[in-house]
């Protein structure tokens, strides 16, 4: 039995699984499907920019779609200054100046329904 042993563990290893795999067909992948094509927004996203100029300072607001999300005051004799409506709710929460370093995330509409 102890000289079978070798015998057997051999014929076993010679006998592969890749000996069995020529019988096993290879799946059939199928083609790709066509790219979609380009998407056209009918939206126009640039911004309607109004801007005022008064005795002692300019302000410049920007809007899309009648509502207005940041306006730009710039005195005369000072550096100027942002109103931003961060939220969309139609209130100018947020000011910031030229002066601030800090750094302004961009904040894109995305989808809107």
């Amino acid at each position: 039995m102890r000289r079978l042993t070798p015998l057997l563990i051999t014929f076993l290893l010679s006998i592969s699984p890749s000996t069995f795999a020529a019988d096993i067909q290879p799946a059939v992948v199928p083609e790709p499907p066509e790219l979609p094509s380009q998407i056209v927004s009918g939206e126009d996203m640039t911004p309607d920019i109004t801007i005022t100029r008064k005795q002692k300072e300019t302000i410049t607001e920007y809007s899309v779609n009648g509502n207005v999300y940041m306006v730009k005051i710039s005195p005369k004799n000072a550096p100027a200054y942002y109103m931003i409506d961060t939220d969309g709710d139609g209130n100018l929460e947020t000011r910031r100046s030229d002066l601030e370093r800090g750094m302004n995330i961009p904040q894109w509409l995305l989808f809107s329904w």
